[in-house]
């Protein structure tokens, strides 16, 4: 018998200063990175899933977003010679 499946992981990548697109309050937002692996008896082998979400702490809501606005978000730039960071704050109001 082989034993499959599927186990979730949801890392905190930031949390930020944003105005939410539903309350319309600046407020502080979790930025999430749920990720979803294939598991063969219970070990984790593979991901198949990866999304990204912002939560609002004053409303609780979620919002997706991409990789790449996830990354803006954080301040990471995937240019040459900056070795992966910004000397910038991450943005400080978003607004989809």
């Amino acid at each position: 018998m082989i034993i499959f499946g599927t186990k979730g992981y949801l890392y905190q990548l930031a949390i930020l200063t944003l105005v939410c697109g539903q309350c319309g309050n600046p407020s502080a937002h979790a930025l999430r990175k749920r990720v979803t692996k294939f598991t063969l008896f219970f070990v984790p082998l593979f991901p198949f899933s990866t999304k990204y979400t912002t939560q609002c702490t004053f409303c609780g809501a979620e919002q997706k977003v991409t990789r790449e606005q996830a990354e803006q978000m954080r301040g990471v730039d995937g240019g040459a010679g900056s070795g992966g960071r910004t000397d910038t704050p991450p943005q400080q109001s978003y607004r989809p």
